[in-house]
């Protein structure tokens, strides 16, 4: 339970410095280390479907973002300027997050049970069971479309609306 906190603490850290920080690109990435840092807390509580989703949506919203923040900002104020204590802070603190985040993604993984062991006792009931309740010739589609139908609905949802509000905001850039 306290790698969740710990991992709450780390989010929240990266989240205030994506909204202090000047330069566009790294608040990108740091708004990509919250969503992955949410993604590694569904893995801990065992919702990996949800973890799926969440790292689909944080890759194609981070690559957005960055495409959008190259492609619209044609000066870089950072150039020129030497060390000093504006570029520093930002890099030292994207280090000491970076490695954090590291060392939380692998006590994560390695907790996590070994591939194709059972780690939920439902799934024994949903073979047991599954193909005389439901009556379809596939177990897996059998789980996916009757016993986790609104769950699927769910992340088919954010799914489809994340592509469609990629697709409209590039659709309005292509019209300019």
């Amino acid at each position: 339970m306290i790698e969740l906190y710990l991992l709450i603490i780390a989010m929240l850290a990266a989240a205030i410095v994506a909204i202090e920080i000047k330069d566009l690109l790294a608040a990108a990435v740091a708004v990509g280390l919250v969503g992955f840092t949410v993604a590694i807390m569904f893995i801990l509580v065992s919702a990996p479907d949800l973890a799926i989703v969440q790292i689909v949506v944080e890759v194609l919203t981070v690559v957005f973002f960055a495409a959008v923040i190259l492609r619209t900002t044609h000066i870089d104020t950072t150039i020129g300027k030497g060390i000093d204590k504006e570029i520093v802070f930002p890099q030292v603190c994207f280090f000491i997050f970076g490695i954090s985040f590291l060392i939380f993604a692998l006590y994560a993984l390695k907790d996590l049970p070994p591939f194709g062991s059972p780690i939920m006792k439902v799934a024994n009931t949903y073979i047991k069971e599954g193909l005389e309740k439901t009556g379809a010739a596939n177990l897996v589609a059998a789980v996916i479309l009757d016993y986790r139908g609104y769950d699927t609905l769910g992340e088919a949802t954010v799914l489809f609306t994340s592509v469609l509000g990629v697709l409209a905001i590039l659709r309005k850039i292509g019209r300019k």
